[in-house]
């Protein structure tokens, strides 16, 4: 199936690209044209970004190696893992110890 019509880029293209790294429509337009001509296909592309990115940050992969955290936890993004001064961290990542 198409994603952007003005440059006929399939989902398997842009897949291809967000396994390969992309994590932005720009990045993904770098790579295939796709959202450079009309946009209408750029929040087709933020949505299949949300389904296929999720990967881990410099400082998740980090925190991982120091064995903080594990940055390919199933975890909700909107759910906190800690707490500061009672309060819930309001991040969508937060170190944690791992036992």
């Amino acid at each position: 199936m198409y994603v952007c019509m003005c440059h006929a880029v399939t989902e398997d293209q842009v897949k291809k690209a967000i396994d390969g790294g992309a994590n932005s429509p720009r990045q993904i337009a770098q790579g295939c044209r796709a959202g450079t001509d009309c946009g209408s296909c750029v929040r087709r592309i933020q949505a299949m970004l949300g389904e296929h990115g999720g990967r881990p940050c410099p400082t998740a992969r980090l925190a991982a190696k120091l064995g903080l955290a594990d940055p390919e936890a199933d975890l909700p993004a909107n759910q906190p893992l800690a707490t500061v001064l009672g309060r819930p961290l309001d991040r969508p990542l937060a170190l944690r110890r791992t036992a």
